[in-house]
């Protein structure tokens, strides 16, 4: 009988979100009374992926705290102002002897986690697959799950670049479709943060 992928998260929590405002992070804006990379971190334990962890950069102590209590593993990217693919490289690094990593965006509070599973479940039944991309409406959103053999292709990126690319061009990614607009949804400005939390009222 073949073994049970096992499956971590990745929480990419490093950058400055600049587009939110040069005095807050957004990570740490509030959403229905708690800070809004908590969600995605509530979500990520929530779900079958093995464990979780949590890359910091900017404010390091600050998201530290924001997720004061809560059983994730944190990996520090020292340099995450060269941008995003720096922090995939020290996540990927620091999720050892796992066979997949769940990605996600700090940014991204809405995803649920049944979505996580359905990847992880997507990524048990295909063998030798290289990722699992959701996909809403045609078009892929995130979280990605990514296979442990794509590590070597990731670590060789650099800049602000992520996997969207790579996932392009590499054969064995599976695109799952997901009914769900929220896993296209991200949070880069107030006014981005405002219209999740009036969705979030009116679905409540």
């Amino acid at each position: 009988m073949r073994r049970a992928p096992v499956v971590a998260a990745i929480i990419l929590a490093a950058g400055r979100g600049a587009r939110f405002g040069a005095d807050e992070n957004k990570l740490l804006a509030p959403l229905d009374g708690q800070p809004l990379l908590r969600h995605v971190a509530e979500t990520a334990l929530a779900s079958r992926a093995c464990r979780v962890v949590v890359v910091t950069g900017h404010e390091q102590r600050e998201v530290a705290a924001a997720l004061a209590g809560l059983p994730v593993s944190y990996a520090h990217n020292m340099d995450f102002s060269s941008g995003l693919a720096s922090s995939l490289r020290i996540g990927l690094a620091a999720a050892d002897q796992v066979d997949g990593a769940l990605i996600l965006l700090g940014d991204m509070p809405d995803v649920s986690a049944p979505v996580l599973d359905a990847l992880i479940t997507a990524f048990e039944a295909t063998p030798h697959c290289a990722a699992v991309v959701p996909v809403c409406h045609g078009e892929r959103g995130n979280p990605v799950l990514l296979a442990r053999g794509l590590f070597p292709q990731l670590a060789q990126l650099r800049g602000d670049e992520g996997a969207r690319r790579l996932l392009r061009r590499v054969d064995g990614v599976v695109e799952l479709s997901i009914d769900d607009a929220r896993i296209l949804a991200d949070v880069d400005t107030p006014a981005d943060l405002v219209r999740l939390t009036r969705s979030r009222y009116l679905r409540s």
